[in-house]
């Protein structure tokens, strides 16, 4: 009974010590430890000031800032500020800098604290005096790189538009460039394309932006061209918007119908800024109707490869046409001038099946093998208009399918019938005439064709460049393909 009794009064005590061991006591020695470090001199501290002498802000405090507020170690902190998201229902954690805020890099432990108020605010970075020649200058930098991929993935995308060229009252030219914010919903994931292609154009992004110090280790500008080729409604467009959104780069969109001459292309591309991307769209038809423009040719090559084209780094530019690569000559698609090439055809069944599960939720239903077989006949649509199909039947799966059905029913018939004049046509013509070649340029005059061929050789219809892919024999391709270095 004594036993228990003795057992009694010392358990609360002996776990009331252990509480304050296992808390206040070890504190109070690390604070005591750290007292005397600072007193015999053992840290070097760093003052970062919020604006330099000549009243500037600096850059290396807004990266310190973003950077502190990112740290892994802010949720074990034990004073931190919640704040207000960007949304209603975000909750933002920042550090409070009045309390040492403390990190580790490369094994060695480093703290900031915030000193001052209003414009002479400042954080102090403080270390060990036997760490700073080993870890201060790679520290920065990883603050730096860690801070610029924050701001990055933060950067609100904006959708730049030329306007005409306009003098103003004090007698030089306005800002050609007008922006609005760029919301388009497309991404990488929604685009349709093979999942394959899809991996490897993303993976190509990825490095460019990631290769600033190997582009200027080989003397060369860091930028990259894409050509993207396929008829009208096949995802160009989507796809330029979801490398925005991949790359969060803002997008210049020039129309060429508002361009003086060479000298103003060649001033809107300066007036463009990093980390953007330049778009000139519809390449084919402005080659093809280049007398009724102000660009020539050689200062849209100079465009694209010329010594104005370096002013500034990180850009991507990107160009699109309605027919194929091998349309253009082999100066034109060149690597320098154009980097990759990727062609969207029309939609086959595979990328049909990738549409209904985007577009109706459907991994499979009783009418795709009809659906099948309507494709294998060689009927089909760009993903533009199936995709209209689908949304106006979201409702019903099954008449979405029967409209798709319809509307490919419409095209194997219309396919038919066009075969059958052209057969009737060619067996009423005599055996020494030869059959008009065709152009996806312009069908109806192919006399207009070969003029334009002969003066500019811009297009060699009967040539293929070496090392292309041929879309028109075999079997067709169901998604975008890439031809070129990835």
């Amino acid at each position: 009974m004594e036993i228990l009794f003795l057992l009694l009064c010392v358990l609360p005590l002996f776990l009331v010590l252990r509480i304050l061991f296992r808390t206040s006591a070890p504190q109070l020695l690390l604070r005591l430890w750290r007292l005397a470090e600072d007193h015999c001199h053992v840290h070097q501290f760093f003052i970062v000031p919020r604006h330099n002498d000549q009243f500037q802000e600096n850059h290396l405090y807004r990266k310190v800032s973003v950077y502190l507020n990112s740290l892994s170690s802010l949720d074990d902190s034990d004073f931190t500020s919640l704040l207000s998201g960007p949304k209603s229902n975000d909750i933002v954690v920042q550090p409070n800098l009045d309390r040492p805020v403390r990190d580790r890099f490369l094994g060695a432990e480093v703290s900031w604290k915030g000193e001052g108020v209003g414009e002479n605010r400042s954080l102090v970075l403080r270390l060990r005096r036997r760490d700073k020649r080993r870890i201060l200058k790679p520290y920065l930098q990883h603050i730096f790189a860690v801070s610029d991929e924050i701001e990055q993935s933060r950067r609100e995308i904006r959708l730049f538009m030329n306007s005409a060229a306009r003098v103003a009252d004090g007698g030089g030219v306005e800002g050609r460039w007008r922006s609005v914010h760029f919301t388009h919903p497309a991404t990488i994931d929604t685009v349709v394309m093979d999942g394959e292609l899809k991996s490897k154009v993303k993976s190509d992004m990825e490095t460019f932006l990631k290769s600033k110090q190997y582009y200027h280790r080989l003397g060369r500008v860091w930028k990259r061209s894409y050509l993207l080729c396929g008829p009208s409604g096949t995802g160009k467009t989507s796809f330029i918007a979801a490398m925005a959104k991949l790359l969060r780069y803002d997008v210049y969109d020039i129309d060429m119908s508002r361009v003086r001459d060479d000298s103003d292309l060649k001033l809107l591309l300066m007036q463009t800024t990093a980390k953007s991307i330049v778009v000139i769209e519809d390449l084919d038809r402005l080659l093809l109707e280049r007398k009724s423009t102000a660009v020539s040719l050689s200062g849209l090559l100079s465009f694209m490869d010329g010594v104005v084209s370096y002013c500034g780094e990180e850009k991507v530019m990107v160009f699109t046409m309605n027919g194929h690569e091998h349309q253009l000559d082999e100066a034109m698609v060149r690597p320098g001038r154009i980097d990759v090439q990727i062609h969207f055809p029309l939609c086959d069944f595979a990328a049909f099946k990738s549409l209904a599960s985007n577009y109706l939720g459907l991994k499979d239903h009783k009418l795709f093998p009809q659906v099948g077989e309507i494709f294998q006949t060689g009927a089909s649509l760009s993903p533009a208009h199936i995709g209209e199909i689908m949304i106006a039947n979201r409702s019903s799966p099954s008449r979405a399918l029967k409209s798709v059905i319809g509307a490919l029913q419409t095209v194997k018939a219309s396919n038919r019938a066009g075969q059958q004049r052209l057969s009737g046509s060619g067996s009423g013509r005599s055996s020494d005439e030869s059959p008009e070649p065709t152009s996806v340029f312009c069908r109806e005059s192919v006399h207009t064709v070969r003029e334009f061929r002969k003066l500019y050789g811009l297009l060699r219809m009967g040539s293929r460049r070496k090392g292309s892919v041929d879309l028109s024999s075999g079997e067709k391709e169901s998604y975008p393909t890439m031809i070129g270095p990835v």
